[in-house]
């Protein structure tokens, strides 16, 4: 049987959703480790300023593509854009275009979706179903099509407690549930939305299982693979540790930890945080976009991609090894020291946000009113609390995902492409991954230069100073206000105070009689 790569070699792949952050390194993956492969045809957005051309030569630029660089200095000529807008019929591709895939295409990598969690519904069934309709659409015309990779989400079916590796009923059919929003205008569609998701958190998690209906009807016509990432993370091991490129999910907690900006959060710290490195969801995809396109199974095999039931590791855990890490490797210009704090307890969680994220952020918008700066920090805070309050759903609970896909897809792999496209998390080192998932929002998102640690570490120390004195003065303020107006709070403030000299007395007095 052909090795992974070998299989890749000469085929024209589609992947749509290329200038993600999972799009971006499933193109760098399968141009280092399949250099045979013949093109790379991305479905690309023109942004309002910027060309599609300008865009794909911006992507190609980052540092995430230095090995192949090394490499292959020409690999940009594999890549081959499409203009496309999902938002539009037929998805805007034009005929020659049309034309073009229909006649080359032998794999689709469908990546593309929204992942915002407040995305409107209308918004978000456009991106994450009629969008993937279309595309199957046109896969259907091509002629030489071997594989159709779907990349859905580990949460999609989230209302349920154990999730196994099958395509599950949707919550309501999507061709009703899409002529039926077509009329309506958006307001309309906002009041009923509550109702539509039901059980669900979000617009995300609902139409992402509509996606999946859509997909599977299509199997009988297409050789269909579903992968369900959980939360994606920062690389593990490939290009290399800790890559990441935004602010999405767990990277904007992080960052704001380590800033000192983020003081609290509602979480359960025996929950299970099911992350998933970025790479092991590529190698995943491609290994079942291998299988898929040689076994051609009967029907659409679904991947749950997930940690929790193969390599558990816990909020509480990740807490503690966040904070850690950036206590040792510091961000630039933090806010305050790192010192978040995971508690489930609803009313606790809203004292510390009065207490360490409210009140210090109303003295510092004060203090710049003062020095004649626009306030910024509380809208800083209110940006913060309400992407944490997007997470709560997830942060709070655990589930079940069955993986038995999983272990068979890795039992079909030769010896070299377990190595080469690994995704056994059984391997997975949890606070070597953290410390660098860190140390990769610092460099990479933040371009922080590490060389710069030493001066945020005295940074820090100047931090640590200035909060031991605010602490003092404020203590001895409050005493002295008590002691003022209160004979019984002078009684204990006398008594704490001859008790702690009556400590150091005896202290001296044992000390003397031991030389």
């Amino acid at each position: 049987m052909a090795s992974i790569a070998d299989y890749y070699a000469d085929k024209n792949v589609l992947i749509t959703g290329a200038t993600g952050f999972m799009g971006k390194v499933l193109v760098e993956k399968l141009l280092r480790s399949c250099p045979e492969v013949k093109a790379l045809y991305i479905l690309v957005r023109p942004k309002a300023g910027q060309s599609m051309q300008q865009r794909v030569s911006d992507m190609m630029k980052c540092k995430l593509f230095d090995r192949v660089r090394e490499d292959n200095p020409d690999f940009h000529q594999k890549i081959i854009p499409i203009s496309s807008e999902l938002m539009q019929p037929g998805l805007a591709i034009s005929p020659e275009d049309v034309e073009k895939l229909t006649a080359s295409i032998n794999i689709v990598f469908h990546c593309a979706a929204t992942i915002r969690f407040d995305e409107p519904l209308k918004h978000a069934l456009q991106l994450n179903v009629i969008a993937t309709q279309q595309l199957l659409g046109l896969a259907q015309q091509m002629h030489h099509l071997e594989a159709f990779i779907h990349i859905s989400t580990a949460y999609a079916n989230c209302n349920r407690r154990h999730i196994d590796e099958v395509i599950y009923p949707p919550p309501v059919e999507p061709k009703k549930l899409i002529e039926s929003l077509e009329w309506m205008d958006d307001s309309i569609v906002s009041d009923i939305t509550p109702r539509l998701i039901g059980d669900r958190p979000n617009t995300y998690t609902y139409t992402k299982a509509l996606a999946e209906c859509v997909v599977q009807q299509e199997q009988g016509k297409l050789n269909i693979g579903i992968i369900r990432p959980s939360i994606v993370g920062a690389s593990w091991q490939e290009p290399f540790p800790g890559w990441i490129d935004n602010f999405n999910g767990p990277s904007g907690v992080f960052i704001a930890a380590g800033k000192g900006i983020l003081r609290t959060m509602r979480a359960n710290n025996d929950a299970v945080a099911d992350l998933i490195p970025v790479d092991v969801v590529v190698n995943l995809t491609l290994a079942a976009g291998w299988y898929t396109a040689v076994h051609r199974p009967k029907s659409a095999l679904v991947y749950n991609c997930t940690t929790g039931g193969i390599n558990p590791f816990h909020w509480g855990e990740i807490e503690h090894h966040v904070m850690s890490t950036f206590k040792r490797n510091p961000l630039e210009q933090a806010f305050r020291r790192p010192n978040a704090n995971i508690t489930s307890n609803y009313l606790i969680n809203q004292y510390w946000i009065l207490v360490s994220h409210k009140f210090p952020a109303l003295i510092y918008d004060f203090y710049l009113r003062l020095s004649g700066q626009k306030p910024q920090m509380m809208r800083i805070f209110n940006r913060l609390h309400k992407a944490i309050g997007l997470l709560e759903y997830f942060s709070r609970q655990d589930w079940e995902w069955n993986s038995e896909n999983i272990s068979m897809l890795i039992s079909q792999l030769s010896p070299e492409d377990r190595k080469t496209f690994n995704f056994d998390v059984r391997q997975l080192n949890w606070p070597e991954y953290i410390e660098n998932y860190c140390i990769g929002t610092k460099k990479y998102v933040l371009n922080e230069d590490m060389s710069d640690i030493p001066a945020a570490r005295q940074h820090l120390r100047k931090l640590r100073n200035i909060r031991y004195t605010f602490n003092t003065l404020l203590l001895v303020f409050i005493w002295r206000v008590f002691i003022a107006r209160s004979q019984m709070a002078r009684n204990i403030w006398y008594f704490v105070v001859s008790l702690c000299f009556k400590f150091l007395s005896y202290f001296r007095a044992s000390s003397t009689l031991t030389k």
